[in-house]
């Protein structure tokens, strides 16, 4: 009986010291550790000419971080030993063999050296200095390798890439006034990167007529511009345009505002265009037009209403799918949006709508300024 008794004791033991076992396995406890190594490259002795190359190899082995972790690894990079200033590179890295990208090596350094003219790039190679920087991908246990250097580089006046903007701002006095806060928030047109859209109130402001700027972030902050802009003939013409800085509508009125985005060299280019505003109902409801047509157009709100007054499309003359849409772009449901319960929900750089009918006698009404409208 003794022996029994012992036996069970003895499994009890086992089985004891086998959970823990597994729930350690399964629960891992993550150390930090204090380094780990960046490898020197066996191409360290040559030159790395940056403009002919594509990228650098790197090779580092796993932080110590008691258990093989995802690891999210990053490129820094100096011309200073000491890494006082250092530019963290824009890829990261999940596998320790890392082909870092030149081009960001090389934009890295015209920002190290503080190099505003291509004449004033060295014309010899330079020392560079490299380390990483590892975490876990929550971006919990963060740390860095050993520093190596690479004698020899030879870099060249490389400059990040001119983006469009994603997005664009109307502020004047009416409407929203000059509260970036409250500014108008145009209308991405699809398939036109840098290209927006606004149907905007421009009528006076008291005894004043309307002015306007425009800017990609709700701020002043040295990039909002006016009057400088391209506006072409036919909208200077229409609107009345004139102005010293901001841009002054002389002719009071709704116009649908459309912004251009051109890249020069290193330089944007904003052409603005003021066009009358005319808005159409498309599809099923209007008797499957698509036209466009002067059928198809909404009523314009009398001026004297203001900023907060409706258009209003014509009355449906058919059961069935309701679209709307200004003609901001080459075809028109590339500028087109739709009221969903009593929201407008422009489609902007998004795909297809989801679809909304109407029935024979309801209209569609659209308040541009609130961003609001409904279906009676």
């Amino acid at each position: 009986m003794r022996k029994i008794y012992n036996i069970i004791i003895i499994l009890a033991c086992l089985t004891f010291f086998w959970a823990c076992e597994t729930d350690l396995s399964d629960h891992p406890v993550v150390m930090q550790p204090d380094s780990f190594v960046l490898n020197t490259p066996s191409y360290v002795s040559g030159v790395y000419d940056l403009k002919n190359t594509e990228t650098i190899q790197l090779t580092c082995s796993q932080p110590a971080y008691g258990f093989t972790a995802a690891t999210i690894y990053k490129v820094l990079v100096a011309t200073k030993n000491s890494f006082s200033e250092f530019v963290t590179l824009p890829s990261s890295f999940n596998s320790a063999k890392m082909d870092v990208s030149a081009t960001e090596v090389a934009v890295a350094l015209v920002g190290l050296l503080g190099v505003e003219d291509e004449a004033d790039f060295p014309k010899d190679p330079i020392p560079v200095y490299i380390r990483l920087s590892a975490e876990l991908t929550d971006g919990s246990y963060q740390v860095l390798s050993n520093i190596i250097e690479l004698p020899r580089v030879k870099g060249y006046f490389a400059l990040d890439a001119m983006a469009m903007p994603e997005e664009f701002f109307i502020i004047g006095n009416v409407a929203g006034g000059w509260n970036w806060n409250s500014a108008t928030s145009m209308v991405p047109v699809y398939g036109n990167p840098g290209k927006f859209w606004a149907v905007q109130y421009l009528g006076k402001s008291g005894s004043d007529n309307a002015e306007i700027k425009f800017n990609t972030a709700r701020a002043w902050n040295g990039n909002e511009f006016g009057i400088s802009a391209d506006i072409d003939a036919a909208s200077i013409a229409l609107a009345d345009i004139s102005g010293s800085d901001n841009i002054v509508i002389g002719n009071p009125g709704w116009y649908i505002v459309v912004v251009t985005t051109e890249i020069s060299g290193r330089d944007y280019i904003y052409h603005v265009q003021f066009l009358e505003p005319k808005v159409y109902l498309f599809g099923p409801c209007i008797g499957g037009k698509w036209g466009p047509s002067d059928e198809q157009l909404f009523t314009v709100p009398d001026l004297s209403l203001g900023a907060d007054a409706s258009f209003v499309s014509p009355a449906f003359t058919d059961n069935g799918e309701i679209r709307a849409c200004v003609i901001a772009s080459t075809d028109w449901w590339h500028s087109e949006f739709l009221v969903f319960g009593t929201e407008l929900i422009y489609r902007g750089a998004g795909g297809d709508q989801d679809r909304v009918s109407g029935t024979v006698g309801q209209k569609l009404f659209i308040n541009f300024t609130k961003g609001t409208g409904k279906i009676e």
